[in-house]
This record gives structure tokens, C-alpha cells and sequence, in this order.
């Protein structure tokens, strides 16, 4: 992608009425449409969705193909898909504007951030789809399902709430299988499958396919799934 036509979808999402950012790590703030401070904090279902459904993430987003998906199936509740490359939110955050998904909004922020946006327990229910592996060891702790990674997410939880994870990674798959069980007492395992097209899929949410996991497919991959709740 051309340096100019980033910028052009970088100054897309700041006119985007469902599009939320935070530039700086170290002081953050949400900034909405037209740079405008927000604060949202608590105040998600009420102030921007105008309603008290549930409350999903989406977390490394991408381009979104799980929060607007999930956003058509479910119009009783709200989605927000999360990544820090503007430029892969721009795509889901138009469709999402096109379609009148009023239900679906974008946050671009870092996911170490997360618990400066949502007060404990707001969100009901996080996804995690096809997140960067980071295969290096020395990487390991960058690994979405590291268990520091879960402790945020048991902080955003309600008790019983919910958590996903669909990879292609062999890796991945078997180190969060592993890092749970460092965590024992905040979350309990419920399922888990290394190969999950391979039977009667367990809930209709996986029939989602995003662009890396058709992609995945093609190369002969397996896709891999977990899903566990907050104790």
C-alpha cells in the first residue's frame, strides 16, 4: 500500500463516527470522531451504543470479518473489533458504515491497553482470531493468551464470560493450553479442538472464515479452537 493512500484511510477513520483511538501509551485517552476527547469507559452499551446489550471484543481485529459478521447474526448485541493497524480497521469500520451495522464499532489501540477503556466486567465476551503467533521464545510474552494477557481479559470478564481463541498455529494452540493452566483459578477450560473442521462444528460463530483463515485453508492448515470462561 502506498504511503499516500495509508494516509488517506488514516484521515478516513478520524471522520468515522465508529471508529475510537488512543495514540499515546503512556497517557491514554480515547479520541472519536473529528479528534474529539471521549471518554467511554463504563459507558460503552449507554453513550455510543445506546442500549444494554452485551458487550463483545474482538481482539487483532484485522479488518474486522468477525465483528461485522457477528454484528449481522446477532443485532442483539454490540461488537467492537480491536486491532492497532488503522489501516486494517479502515476496511471493517466502512463496511460496518455502509451496511448501517449499528452495532459494530473499532477501537485502535494497543491490546496491552485494554483495561484503560472498559470498566471490570463491561465486556461479556472476547474473540481472539488468528492473532500473531509470535513463534520466537523470546516473543512468547507478547502472545495474546500469554497469562499475563489473561489477567487483563479476567479483569474485563464477568464471571462466567467467555473466551476465544481460533488459530492455525500448532504453537500457539498448545502454549495457551499451557498458559491456562497458570492461571487455573481465574478461568476454567471448556473445550478445545486442534482440527475443528474435521466433525460438526460447536457453536455457529466458527463458520465465520476470515481473509488469513481461507488463506490458512488453501495451504492445507487445520484450524485450531479453544474456549474457556472466567471462574
Amino acid at each position: 500500500m502506498s504511503r499516500r493512500r495509508k494516509l488517506q484511510k488514516f484521515a478516513d477513520i478520524l471522520s468515522f463516527p465508529n471508529v475510537f483511538e488512543s495514540f499515546d501509551p503512556m497517557h491514554p485517552e480515547l479520541v472519536g470522531q473529528n479528534g474529539e476527547v471521549v471518554e467511554l469507559k463504563g459507558k460503552w452499551q449507554t453513550q455510543y451504543f445506546g442500549n444494554e446489550f452485551p458487550l463483545t471484543l474482538e481482539l487483532a481485529c484485522g479488518r474486522g470479518e468477525y465483528t461485522l459478521d457477528l454484528a449481522r447474526r446477532y443485532p442483539e448485541r454490540n461488537f467492537i473489533g480491536v486491532d492497532v493497524k488503522g489501516a486494517r480497521i479502515w476496511k471493517g469500520a466502512r463496511i460496518a458504515l455502509a451496511e448501517q451495522l449499528n452495532n459494530a464499532a473499532f477501537l485502535r489501540t494497543r491490546i496491552e491497553q485494554i483495561t484503560h477503556f472498559f470498566l471490570p466486567g463491561e465486556v461479556a465476551e472476547i474473540w481472539i482470531t488468528f492473532p500473531d503467533p509470535f513463534l520466537r521464545n523470546s516473543k512468547a510474552n507478547r502472545r495474546l493468551t500469554a497469562a499475563a494477557f489473561l489477567e487483563k481479559y479476567r479483569q474485563l470478564l464477568p464471571p462466567g464470560g467467555l473466551l476465544h481463541l481460533k488459530t492455525d498455529e500448532d504453537n500457539l494452540y498448545e502454549f495457551t493450553l499451557k498458559e491456562l493452566d497458570k492461571v487455573a483459578e481465574g478461568f476454567e477450560l471448556l473445550y478445545h479442538d486442534h482440527d475443528i473442521y474435521a466433525k460438526p462444528l460447536p457453536l455457529p460463530e466458527l463458520e465465520v472464515k476470515t481473509h488469513y483463515e481461507r488463506i490458512h485453508l488453501q495451504a492445507g492448515k487445520t484450524i485450531k479452537y479453544v474456549q474457556f470462561r472466567r471462574k
